[in-house]
């Protein structure tokens, strides 16, 4: 039999995040503890779907007029609406200046695709600079669409925090018009955000080199627990009457994750524009996947027109950001009782689902052999992924490697 004509493919490497997961299910240890995944747990380690979800889709499904037909090339007008105010502000002078234009896409990958597909198309400037480190999706995604990746630096190993000159001098030196993505709270996977008046010499200095903001939003409301303080910097943004584009998420804040919900939307100088780049961006989608999805983006929609359910999501919400952050405080203080040495203090102020933990390729490697830990090469845990039952047992696996893989 002759062979196959695929016979030359190279198998392609495990992805470096969900390969763990991979590793993890093979594992036959009682103690085994994932903490690679960038997705909720509840304290008992199960996926949770919120009570608020389960009530929007009951629903759906018991209202007998819905039918399944396509949706426009742009998506679920309320949909669109409603995410453009939450992201933007109820109050915002662009929305109601009609030069917002947001189409639904496919989560948060899909939204940075088709934004990066438009940029390569109709932007003068290909190169996007992009924060070291990343979500490691980010330059595929990127490069895939046709762009330049170049990467400003953002973490310092040293403070496991910003480094706000080293940020300020890469921005300095990008060329004039270059595309600058940022993550608009939580970034992942350091978990550093800079502060308000960070993002504000931010601001000003993209604004004098006219560089162009594109943000990933896809932990709003799910970093603080407030929906507003998470959308501050992209906010900032918009209200200088500046061009900005803002990919949206509602994998984490709604936990519709397999649902790949989300939107791009593109803040233009007038309605004039706004339409033109909104014609464009369906010929971007057309012949990507001709229409997104109806049920996700319905789910959220239902939420978010009707103020009761808005309500109930909003504490649901924080009941899941606090508990993050009590699995911080949690972290941080099994650490310092366990005397092990250096300072940890970075895990209680990081913040949103990941933390950075200074840990190398050696300890990590370490912990999963001798304590069954699974997480990225990188040392980046999911705190989400954590438990009061399993803090102890993460402590002692990064005593242990800190102590004795140093």
């Amino acid at each position: 039999m002759a062979d196959s004509v695929f016979a030359h493919v190279v198998r392609a490497p495990e992805d470096p995040i969900l390969g763990v997961t991979v590793a993890y299910n093979k594992d036959s240890s009682p103690v085994k503890v994932n903490l690679g995944v960038g997705a909720y747990r509840t304290e008992e380690g199960k996926p949770l779907v919120l009570n608020v979800v389960r009530r929007a889709e009951q629903m759906l499904v018991n209202d007998t007029s819905r039918v399944k037909e396509y949706l426009s090339i742009t998506g679920l007008a309320d949909f669109n609406k409603l995410s453009a105010k939450l992201i933007f502000g109820a109050d915002s002078p662009a929305i109601k200046e009609n030069r917002v234009t947001t189409v639904q896409c496919l989560s948060g990958t899909g939204s940075l695709r088709v934004g990066a597909e438009f940029l390569a198309r109709h932007y003068h400037e290909h190169t996007i600079y992009i924060p070291q480190p990343t979500w490691g999706n980010h330059p595929k995604i990127f490069t895939l669409a046709g762009l330049s990746v170049k990467y400003y630096r953002y973490y310092d190993p040293a403070t496991r925090g910003l480094d706000f000159q080293g940020l300020l001098d890469d921005l300095t030196a990008a060329p004039s018009g270059a595309i600058v993505l940022l993550h608009a709270c939580a970034h992942n996977p350091t978990g550093v955000d800079p502060t308000i008046d960070q993002w504000e010499e931010i601001r000003k200095l993209m604004r004098s080199k006219g560089l162009l903001p594109f943000f990933d939003s896809a932990y709003q409301g799910f970093a603080s627990g407030n929906l507003d303080a998470d959308a501050q910097s992209v906010r900032m943004f918009v209200a200088d009457g500046g061009e900005c584009l803002a990919a949206q998420s509602y994998a984490k804040n709604m936990g519709l994750y397999g649902e790949r919900v989300g939107a791009l939307s593109i803040v233009c100088k007038d309605s004039n524009v706004a339409s033109k780049v909104e014609s464009q961006l369906k010929m971007v989608i057309r012949p990507m996947y001709s229409n997104p999805p109806i049920h996700g983006a319905s789910i959220v929609a239902t939420i978010l027109k009707d103020r009761q359910m808005y309500d109930e999501w909003t504490v649901e919400l924080k009941a899941m950001a606090n508990r993050i952050i009590s699995m911080r405080q949690q972290l941080y203080d099994a650490m310092q009782a366990r005397g092990t040495s250096g300072d940890w203090s970075h895990i209680i102020k990081q913040i949103g689902m990941f933390t950075f933990t200074g840990l190398n390729v050696e300890q990590v490697s370490f912990m999963t052999r001798e304590y069954h830990v699974y997480m990225t090469s990188d040392g980046r845990i999911s705190m989400a992924g954590l438990s009061s039952r399993t803090v102890p047992h993460l402590a002692d696996a990064m005593h242990a490697a800190v102590t004795r893989a140093a």
